[in-house]
């Protein structure tokens, strides 16, 4: 039975090969058959190259980021940010790629200021949105919250149609770990997402956690950030 590092190198071989095979395919079929082909159908093999290099270049994005992680070499930049915010830029990017759901916030009354780097906190929150999506099984609805409670200012994602057990939920943040092998899942993806996504937040001085209901079959991701406090910016973010 294969290792958990022989599964991620599979999962990573095969993630890389699909989309260069398409790629490759479509370019292949544009230019042998350009004359032949309507505006209509290059517009469409044109969207799927597009889609297919994006998909390359999330996954290179990842592995470069696990390294910058495993060598300490991650920059952080710890600034006030507004969590109302930075929540709906997320959801707006989101929504982008998946226009078929309806991504429902509730945010905070009161404004939340939290010290975070921007940039690692929109690629935390990019992730868990774009996952809550891919893994919502009956329900084109994402349920998002934002409130605070004593220390933290708190991000809530929740989809339905997903459910994560108690012993993969203590496994799902760890380096090389998928619940589904590439075979059986729906889904794309290497599985590095939400290793990088912890690792991210702990050196934030934050946290994130995964609660799931199996009879409700939601699946709700927490990410908590340290609010903001003048006094902190006079700390270093720990690297």
């Amino acid at each position: 039975m294969k290792n958990i590092k022989e599964e991620f190198i599979s999962t990573l071989s095969h993630e890389i090969r699909t989309p260069l095979t398409s790629i490759k395919g479509f370019s292949q079929t544009m230019l042998a058959s350009w004359d032949k082909l309507s505006d209509e159908k290059k517009k469409e093999f044109l969207n799927i190259i597009l889609n297919q290099s994006q998909r390359l270049i999330n996954l290179v994005e990842n592995v470069l980021n696990v390294a910058k992680i495993d060598s300490n070499s991650e920059n952080f930049i710890p600034v006030k940010i507004n969590v109302n915010q930075i929540m709906q830029n997320c959801i707006n990017i989101v929504q982008m790629a998946h226009k078929e759901f309806v991504f429902e916030f509730h945010q905070s009354k009161n404004e939340l200021f939290s010290l975070a780097d921007n940039d690692k906190t929109q690629q935390v929150l990019i992730n868990i949105l774009d996952n809550a999506a891919k893994y919502s099984k009956n329900s084109k609805i994402i349920e998002i919250k934002t409130y605070n409670s004593n220390d933290y200012n708190i991000f809530s994602i929740k989809n339905y149609g997903s459910y994560i057990s108690d012993e993969n939920a203590k496994k799902i943040f760890d380096k090389f770990y998928r619940i589904d092998s590439y075979i059986s899942s729906t889904t794309q993806g290497s599985g590095l997402g939400l290793y990088i996504a912890k690792n991210l937040v702990d050196k934030m001085n934050g946290k994130i956690e995964v609660v799931s209901s199996k009879e409700k079959m939601t699946c709700e991701f927490l990410i908590y950030l340290p609010v903001y406090e003048v006094e902190k910016l006079t700390k270093n973010i720990k690297i």
